[in-house]
């Protein structure tokens, strides 16, 4: 069987079709690779072929490139690497370059076939940079469909040749948000900013038609003609010097110099544009390679990629029978009640949403018609889709309705009695098979557990908040939950679209594990008189999204003493954390409660951040010496990296993937490392123990090294070695 396969008809159009086996969606190997360029070949060779429509079998068109091949590709050169990946690289140049010369003459540039792309649906990655190769595409107007180019996203940038041609087709101002942000649009939008050429409600019909009625002219790619003038100006035309210059302040701006992707790009297109268009794709290429020869690309690539995709499809779930969640029950629907219904309505699952009171009960159905009104706003809902969503939701109080529920969602206050309360009623009307997941942070699930008459049906479920932005689902199995509990889960957030990593259980599972001790540890150096500023931007420079003290805001500070206040009760003398306290409390009695009350560690004018709060210093002033960069960022990193070594030693995580994955997703850690284990595989546990020691003498045994990570410094391990993840499923 073959990715690709061509007929061609009477009036001798050949129409290449890619649909690969096995595939719900089309993804390019080298052996696809391959096969296109031999069917190039023989449609070129072919007098009887008059042109070309290159389309999809699949309702969309390609997804982009199998990333599994780069890695082959590297794995494969041997000694030499780099020089596999350029030579790999420039071999898929080629391919593309013949599908936009078709066969012309060089000199006249006369005499060439017509080769058009129709897709009639989503086109991504390579799946949008080979129709960028062809002469004219089509789309189907669908609004579903996304076209566009998402490289950058997962550590890398289009190197097919995507970036040197949009940018020769739009100029670098226009190319820059589909380029540096990975800018998806659907046909209509991306028609409007040039990315495709036409709509039509049959593009294989319409690229047919075109390919027939084609000239020569039609074929030549401007940056092949001899006026061709980039669109806005090149590097040293006056209005292209300010393009580049502002470009270059953007990209450092809003990745801090730790991507080594959008650095790279950059380069890819100044240089460029410096010279002619065979000569550029060798720069694009060398970049491409300097890229993926980098550990961080490596690193995302592997988490963002290959390890997402492998949760999502089910990595570590039990092998018992599909637990696809019919009608859900979900009890409490404040912010996070309201939230989890929004998206498993969207998701098309029957939703029975019960408070307390009515008014509360219609509020939590009213969030999601607020979300759903926002979409309607931007052409994304329509008004036929907004009201199934909100028929499939049920808002109540009473707990009848919740019969036939097959998954139940508890999602009422953080109280443990509160929770026993409403777990035994949910139970008393749940059929016996139904499973039982408590939404907490925080408690511990085997404790929840105790309420229920079921305990193997127990489990928690932590979502993070908003619920319809952030990706992470945090599974937790008590001591007690069975298989069946754990499958129904991951196919739960599996339905919803989300990304869910098991951990076991114990105080704050993972992610709340690992981010509390970096908000410590920031405010912990505002208490030894650090400057606020050094600690926010060593944060940011290190390439995490939000600095301990805007964290803090965000979440609330009064949430930050409610835990604090319970972890001290809970842990008595060995409580780690009263300096911490000493700030935290103190900002609490100012009234100064974060964002939410526009008082926090910043200053806030309606709600939006100003600056640092400079009333700080007068009950902490800073201290006469300042610590340098580096050592506020080991302190920071270290803080979460830690605790995500110590929940690998305790059991609490038992995939490092999931580690990594929910890292990211989770709280926002470093994605261009590629998560806490891919950054110590990145330093090497050696220098990782080295730093660990350092700062364990300067500032206490929290910063002592794990037994775990000492011992793969004295036998030169990595995460990724001793725990790789066919060991670790």
């Amino acid at each position: 069987m073959t990715d690709f396969t061509c007929t061609t008809d009477a009036q001798g159009v050949a129409t290449i079709t890619w649909d690969v086996p096995g595939k719900s969606m089309n993804v390019m190997s080298l052996a696809g690779f391959a096969e296109l360029d031999a069917l190039i070949d023989a449609c070129l060779a072919d007098t009887a072929v008059k042109g070309i429509v290159i389309t999809s079998g699949k309702p969309d068109f390609a997804g982009g490139m199998d990333l599994n091949v780069i890695a082959r590709m590297k794995a494969e050169a041997g000694d030499d690497p780099a020089r596999g990946l350029f030579d790999g690289v420039m071999a898929m140049h080629a391919v593309l370059r013949k599908i936009e010369r078709a066969g012309m003459d060089p000199k006249t540039l006369k005499g060439g076939k017509p080769i058009a792309a129709a897709l009639p649906g989503t086109a991504l990655g390579i799946g949008y940079e080979l129709p960028l190769a062809c002469h004219r595409i089509f789309a189907a107007p669908n609004p579903k469909a996304k076209i566009g180019l998402p490289e950058i996203m997962v550590g890398i940038f289009p190197g097919a040749g995507g970036t040197t041609r949009l940018v020769r087709k739009l100029g670098a101002m226009m190319a820059a948000p589909f380029l540096l942000e990975g800018k998806l649009n659907d046909p209509a939008t991306a028609q409007a900013m040039g990315l495709i050429d036409e709509l039509a409600e049959d593009p294989v019909a319409a690229a047919r038609a075109w390919v027939l009625a084609a000239k020569d002219a039609d074929l030549v790619k401007p940056w092949d003609q001899k006026s061709y003038k980039m669109p806005g100006g090149a590097p040293y035309h006056p209005a292209g010097f300010m393009t580049f210059t502002g470009a270059n302040a953007m990209v450092t701006g809003k990745t801090m110099g730790v991507y080594p992707a959008a650095k790279a790009l950059l380069a890819a297109v100044y240089e460029g544009a410096l010279v002619p268009f065979d000569t550029a794709l060798k720069i694009e290429a060398r970049w491409f390679t300097h890229v993926l020869m980098t550990p961080s690309s490596g690193a995302m690539i592997r988490s963002l990629f290959i390890n997402k995709e492998a949760l999502e499809k089910g990595a570590n779930r039990p092998a018992v029978a599909d637990q696809k969640v019919r009608k859900l029950g979900i009890l409490g629907a404040g912010m996070m009640g309201a939230g989890i219904a929004y998206v498993s309505a969207n998701a098309g699952i029957e939703v029975v949403l019960i408070d307390a009171a009515q008014d509360a009960a219609d509020r939590g159905k009213a969030h999601a018609e607020a979300l759903l009104d926002k979409g309607v706003q931007r052409g994304k809902v329509t008004a036929a889709k907004k009201a199934e969503v909100l028929a499939r939701i049920t808002a109540t109080t009473d707990y009848v309705a919740l019969a036939g529920c097959d998954l139940l969602v508890e999602a009422v206050f953080e109280d443990p009695k509160v929770k026993a309360e409403v777990t035994a009623r949910a139970e008393a009307v749940l059929p016996d098979t139904a499973i039982f997941a408590t939404n907490t942070s925080t408690l511990p699930i085997s404790s929840l557990a105790k309420a229920s008459k079921r305990p193997a049906q127990f489990i928690g479920i932590h979502f993070f908040s908003p619920v319809d932005k952030m990706m992470l689902v945090e599974i937790i199995k008590g001591r007690d939950t069975g298989p069946e509990a754990v499958a129904k889960a991951l196919d739960f957030v599996r339905q919803i679209r989300k990304t869910p990593i098991v951990v076991n259980d114990a105080r704050f599972f993972y992610a709340n594990r690992c981010i509390i001790p970096y908000i410590n540890e920031g405010i912990r150096m505002v208490a030894e008189g650090v400057a606020p500023a050094l600690v926010e931007n060593a944060a940011k420079l290190v390439g995490m999204p939000l600095g301990p003290l805007q964290l803090v805001d965000e979440t609330s500070i009064d949430l930050g003493v409610k835990i604090a206040k319970a972890t001290r009760a809970a842990m008595g003398a060995a409580y780690p954390d009263g300096a911490v306290d000493d700030v935290l409390f103190w900002m609490a009695d100012q009234g100064r409660l974060g964002k939410k009350a526009d008082a926090g560690f910043y200053t806030y004018a309606g709600g939006k951040r100003q600056g640092l709060w400079q009333g700080l210093a007068a009950r902490f002033p800073l201290a006469e010496a300042q610590p340098d960069l580096t050592q506020v960022q080991h302190r920071l990193l270290m803080a979460q990296v830690l605790e995500a070594v110590r929940a690998l030693e305790d059991g609490v995580l038992t995939d490092i993937r999931e580690g990594d994955v929910g890292a990211i997703l989770g709280w926002g850690f470093a994605p261009w490392s590629g998560g806490p284990f891919s950054w110590l595989d990145i330093i090497s546990a050696t220098q990782a123990v080295d730093i660990c020691d350092r700062l364990a003498a300067s500032h206490g045994a929290r910063f002592a090294a794990p037994a775990l990570l000492r011992d793969m410094a004295d036998k030169d391990q990595t995460f990724y070695t001793r725990f790789a993840p066919a060991k670790a499923a």
